[in-house]
Protein backbone atom coordinates (compact mmCIF):
# COMPACT_ATOMS: atom_id res chain seq x y z
CA UNK A 1 0.00 0.00 0.00
CA UNK A 2 1.41 3.39 -0.97
CA UNK A 3 1.98 6.06 1.67
CA UNK A 4 -0.92 8.48 1.21
CA UNK A 5 1.21 11.26 2.63
CA UNK A 6 3.29 11.21 -0.56
CA UNK A 7 0.79 10.27 -3.25
CA UNK A 8 -1.74 12.82 -4.48
CA UNK A 9 -5.39 11.85 -4.08
CA UNK A 10 -8.00 11.99 -6.84
CA UNK A 11 -11.18 12.19 -4.77
CA UNK A 12 -12.14 15.02 -2.38
CA UNK A 13 -12.61 12.69 0.59
CA UNK A 14 -9.23 11.05 -0.07
CA UNK A 15 -7.49 14.41 -0.35
CA UNK A 16 -9.09 15.61 2.88
CA UNK A 17 -8.07 12.43 4.69
CA UNK A 18 -4.53 12.91 3.36
CA UNK A 19 -4.45 16.37 4.94
CA UNK A 20 -5.72 14.98 8.26
CA UNK A 21 -3.05 12.29 8.23
CA UNK A 22 -0.30 14.80 7.52
CA UNK A 23 -1.64 17.04 10.30
CA UNK A 24 -1.44 14.10 12.72
CA UNK A 25 2.17 13.45 11.66
CA UNK A 26 3.21 17.09 12.03
CA UNK A 27 1.54 17.49 15.41
CA UNK A 28 3.31 14.38 16.68
CA UNK A 29 6.76 14.92 15.20
CA UNK A 30 7.47 18.51 14.09
CA UNK A 31 8.86 20.75 16.88
CA UNK A 32 7.14 23.87 15.49
CA UNK A 33 3.75 22.23 14.93
CA UNK A 34 3.87 20.52 18.33
CA UNK A 35 4.34 23.91 20.01
CA UNK A 36 1.39 25.73 18.43
CA UNK A 37 -1.80 26.69 20.27
CA UNK A 38 -5.00 28.33 19.07
CA UNK A 39 -3.66 31.63 20.37
CA UNK A 40 -0.35 31.37 18.49
CA UNK A 41 -2.14 30.43 15.27
CA UNK A 42 -4.71 33.21 15.49
CA UNK A 43 -2.64 36.05 14.00
CA UNK A 44 -1.32 33.73 11.29
CA UNK A 45 -4.87 32.82 10.30
CA UNK A 46 -5.78 36.49 10.04
CA UNK A 47 -2.74 37.04 7.81
CA UNK A 48 -3.69 34.10 5.58
CA UNK A 49 -7.23 35.45 5.25
CA UNK A 50 -5.93 38.80 4.05
CA UNK A 51 -3.64 37.05 1.60
CA UNK A 52 -6.66 35.20 0.18
CA UNK A 53 -8.49 38.52 -0.05
CA UNK A 54 -5.57 40.04 -1.99
CA UNK A 55 -5.43 37.15 -4.45
CA UNK A 56 -9.19 37.40 -5.04
CA UNK A 57 -8.91 41.10 -5.85
CA UNK A 58 -6.00 40.33 -8.18
CA UNK A 59 -8.10 37.56 -9.81
CA UNK A 60 -5.09 35.24 -9.53
CA UNK A 61 -6.68 31.79 -9.52
CA UNK A 62 -3.48 29.91 -8.72
CA UNK A 63 -2.84 32.12 -5.70
CA UNK A 64 -6.48 31.76 -4.65
CA UNK A 65 -6.09 27.97 -4.72
CA UNK A 66 -2.92 28.17 -2.65
CA UNK A 67 -4.40 30.53 -0.06
CA UNK A 68 -7.54 28.39 0.31
CA UNK A 69 -5.23 25.50 1.08
CA UNK A 70 -3.38 27.53 3.71
CA UNK A 71 -6.62 28.49 5.42
CA UNK A 72 -7.91 24.92 5.26
CA UNK A 73 -4.72 23.78 6.98
CA UNK A 74 -5.40 26.24 9.78
CA UNK A 75 -8.95 24.99 10.21
CA UNK A 76 -7.72 21.41 10.45
CA UNK A 77 -5.00 22.56 12.86
CA UNK A 78 -7.52 24.19 15.23
CA UNK A 79 -9.66 21.06 15.15
CA UNK A 80 -6.64 18.86 15.87
CA UNK A 81 -5.71 20.97 18.90
CA UNK A 82 -9.29 20.83 20.21
CA UNK A 83 -9.40 17.05 19.75
CA UNK A 84 -6.39 16.71 22.07
CA UNK A 85 -8.41 18.25 24.91
CA UNK A 86 -11.56 16.30 23.95
CA UNK A 87 -13.48 19.52 23.24
CA UNK A 88 -14.32 18.65 19.62
CA UNK A 89 -12.74 17.20 16.50
CA UNK A 90 -12.94 17.77 12.77
CA UNK A 91 -15.94 15.44 12.48
CA UNK A 92 -17.84 17.55 15.01
CA UNK A 93 -16.91 20.70 13.07
CA UNK A 94 -18.10 19.30 9.74
CA UNK A 95 -21.32 17.85 11.16
CA UNK A 96 -21.97 21.14 12.92
CA UNK A 97 -21.77 23.23 9.79
CA UNK A 98 -23.84 20.66 7.84
CA UNK A 99 -26.58 20.75 10.48
CA UNK A 100 -26.48 24.55 10.53
CA UNK A 101 -26.83 24.81 6.76
CA UNK A 102 -29.77 22.42 6.72
CA UNK A 103 -31.54 24.27 9.56
CA UNK A 104 -30.90 27.67 7.97
CA UNK A 105 -32.23 26.60 4.55
CA UNK A 106 -35.78 25.40 5.21
CA UNK A 107 -36.67 26.49 1.67
CA UNK A 108 -34.35 23.70 0.45
CA UNK A 109 -34.67 21.09 3.19
CA UNK A 110 -38.16 21.95 4.44
CA UNK A 111 -41.49 23.31 3.28
CA UNK A 112 -40.75 27.04 3.43
CA UNK A 113 -41.26 28.94 0.15
CA UNK A 114 -39.09 31.90 -0.83
CA UNK A 115 -39.21 34.01 -3.96
CA UNK A 116 -35.88 35.86 -3.93
CA UNK A 117 -32.54 36.40 -2.25
CA UNK A 118 -33.90 39.01 0.16
CA UNK A 119 -36.44 36.58 1.58
CA UNK A 120 -33.66 34.04 2.12
CA UNK A 121 -31.62 36.60 4.08
CA UNK A 122 -34.65 37.63 6.13
CA UNK A 123 -35.43 34.03 7.03
CA UNK A 124 -31.78 33.46 7.95
CA UNK A 125 -31.82 36.29 10.50
CA UNK A 126 -35.16 35.21 11.94
CA UNK A 127 -33.88 31.66 12.38
CA UNK A 128 -30.82 32.96 14.22
CA UNK A 129 -33.08 34.80 16.66
CA UNK A 130 -35.07 31.62 17.24
CA UNK A 131 -31.81 29.80 17.95
CA UNK A 132 -31.14 32.10 20.89
CA UNK A 133 -29.51 35.25 19.54
CA UNK A 134 -30.84 38.30 21.38
CA UNK A 135 -29.95 40.68 18.55
CA UNK A 136 -29.47 40.31 14.82
CA UNK A 137 -26.24 42.27 15.28
CA UNK A 138 -24.69 39.65 17.58
CA UNK A 139 -23.25 37.92 14.53
CA UNK A 140 -21.05 40.91 13.66
CA UNK A 141 -17.57 40.28 15.12
CA UNK A 142 -16.39 43.05 17.44
CA UNK A 143 -12.86 42.95 16.01
CA UNK A 144 -13.90 43.46 12.36
CA UNK A 145 -12.30 46.48 10.66
CA UNK A 146 -14.72 49.40 10.93
CA UNK A 147 -15.42 49.64 7.20
CA UNK A 148 -16.33 45.96 6.93
CA UNK A 149 -18.28 46.12 10.18
CA UNK A 150 -20.41 49.01 8.90
CA UNK A 151 -21.35 46.98 5.82
CA UNK A 152 -22.23 43.91 7.87
CA UNK A 153 -24.31 45.95 10.35
CA UNK A 154 -26.31 47.45 7.50
CA UNK A 155 -26.81 44.06 5.84
CA UNK A 156 -27.95 42.50 9.12
CA UNK A 157 -30.43 45.33 9.75
CA UNK A 158 -31.73 44.99 6.20
CA UNK A 159 -32.30 41.29 6.83
CA UNK A 160 -35.08 42.11 9.31
CA UNK A 161 -36.59 44.90 7.21
CA UNK A 162 -34.85 47.92 8.78
CA UNK A 163 -33.71 49.72 5.65
CA UNK A 164 -34.42 52.55 3.27
CA UNK A 165 -36.96 51.88 0.57
CA UNK A 166 -35.29 53.78 -2.27
CA UNK A 167 -31.65 54.60 -3.00
CA UNK A 168 -32.59 58.27 -3.52
CA UNK A 169 -33.51 58.41 0.16
CA UNK A 170 -30.05 57.13 1.02
CA UNK A 171 -28.39 59.73 -1.22
CA UNK A 172 -30.39 62.47 0.50
CA UNK A 173 -29.00 61.15 3.78
CA UNK A 174 -25.47 61.33 2.35
CA UNK A 175 -26.04 64.98 1.38
CA UNK A 176 -27.47 65.71 4.84
CA UNK A 177 -24.44 64.17 6.55
CA UNK A 178 -22.07 66.01 4.20
CA UNK A 179 -23.71 69.33 5.06
CA UNK A 180 -23.45 68.60 8.79
CA UNK A 181 -19.78 67.67 8.41
CA UNK A 182 -19.00 70.82 6.42
CA UNK A 183 -20.80 72.95 8.98
CA UNK A 184 -18.17 71.99 11.54
CA UNK A 185 -15.61 73.92 9.47
CA UNK A 186 -17.72 76.87 8.30
CA UNK A 187 -18.26 78.61 11.59
CA UNK A 188 -15.96 81.22 13.10
CA UNK A 189 -14.93 79.09 16.08
CA UNK A 190 -12.32 76.49 16.96
CA UNK A 191 -12.96 73.08 15.47
CA UNK A 192 -14.52 70.62 17.88
CA UNK A 193 -12.50 67.59 16.82
CA UNK A 194 -14.68 65.07 18.65
CA UNK A 195 -17.86 66.42 17.04
CA UNK A 196 -16.21 66.68 13.61
CA UNK A 197 -15.03 63.10 13.95
CA UNK A 198 -18.57 62.01 14.77
CA UNK A 199 -19.97 63.79 11.73
CA UNK A 200 -17.25 62.29 9.55
CA UNK A 201 -18.17 58.83 10.81
CA UNK A 202 -21.84 59.49 10.03
CA UNK A 203 -20.88 60.58 6.52
CA UNK A 204 -18.80 57.45 5.92
CA UNK A 205 -21.59 55.24 7.25
CA UNK A 206 -24.12 56.84 4.90
CA UNK A 207 -21.76 56.51 1.91
CA UNK A 208 -21.24 52.82 2.68
CA UNK A 209 -25.02 52.49 2.86
CA UNK A 210 -25.48 54.15 -0.53
CA UNK A 211 -22.82 51.92 -2.05
CA UNK A 212 -24.73 48.92 -0.74
CA UNK A 213 -27.83 50.08 -2.65
CA UNK A 214 -25.67 50.18 -5.78
CA UNK A 215 -24.33 46.69 -5.00
CA UNK A 216 -20.88 48.18 -4.36
CA UNK A 217 -18.87 46.65 -1.53
CA UNK A 218 -17.16 49.53 0.27
CA UNK A 219 -14.18 47.46 1.43
CA UNK A 220 -13.50 46.12 -2.07
CA UNK A 221 -13.97 49.54 -3.65
CA UNK A 222 -11.56 51.26 -1.25
CA UNK A 223 -8.95 48.51 -1.53
CA UNK A 224 -9.03 48.75 -5.34
CA UNK A 225 -8.48 52.49 -5.01
CA UNK A 226 -5.59 51.84 -2.60
CA UNK A 227 -3.97 49.51 -5.12
CA UNK A 228 -4.51 52.02 -7.92
CA UNK A 229 -2.90 54.80 -5.87
CA UNK A 230 0.07 52.61 -4.92
CA UNK A 231 0.68 51.67 -8.56
CA UNK A 232 0.56 55.30 -9.73
CA UNK A 233 2.67 56.58 -6.84
CA UNK A 234 5.35 53.95 -7.45
CA UNK A 235 5.40 54.99 -11.11
CA UNK A 236 5.94 58.56 -9.93
CA UNK A 237 8.82 57.43 -7.69
CA UNK A 238 10.39 55.50 -10.55
CA UNK A 239 10.19 58.42 -12.96
CA UNK A 240 11.62 60.87 -10.42
CA UNK A 241 14.65 58.59 -10.01
CA UNK A 242 15.07 58.41 -13.78
CA UNK A 243 15.43 62.19 -13.97
CA UNK A 244 17.69 62.25 -10.93
CA UNK A 245 15.32 64.04 -8.54
CA UNK A 246 13.87 63.30 -5.11
CA UNK A 247 10.11 63.67 -4.80
CA UNK A 248 10.51 66.17 -1.96
CA UNK A 249 12.47 68.43 -4.30
CA UNK A 250 9.87 68.37 -7.08
CA UNK A 251 6.97 70.77 -7.45
CA UNK A 252 3.42 69.50 -7.56
CA UNK A 253 3.24 70.57 -11.20
CA UNK A 254 6.25 68.40 -12.02
CA UNK A 255 4.80 65.46 -10.14
CA UNK A 256 1.44 65.89 -11.86
CA UNK A 257 3.05 65.25 -15.24
CA UNK A 258 4.14 61.76 -14.18
CA UNK A 259 0.94 61.18 -12.24
CA UNK A 260 -1.14 61.83 -15.33
CA UNK A 261 1.15 59.50 -17.30
CA UNK A 262 0.51 56.78 -14.70
CA UNK A 263 -3.24 57.31 -14.99
CA UNK A 264 -3.08 56.62 -18.72
CA UNK A 265 -1.26 53.29 -18.32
Amino acid sequence: MLDNRKESANLPQEAFQRLLTIMDDLRANCPWDMKQTMETLRHLTIEETYELSDSILEKDMQEIKKEIGDIMLHLVFYSKIASETNDFDITDVLNGICDKLINRHPHIYGDVIVHNEEEVKRNWEQLKLKEGNKSVLEGVPVSLPALVKASRIQEKARGVGFDWEEKQQVWEKVEEEMAEFRQEFNEDKPIDKEKAEGEFGDLLFSLINYGRFLDINAEDALEKTNKKFIKRFQYLEQKSKEIGKNLKDMTLAEMDIFWNEAKSL
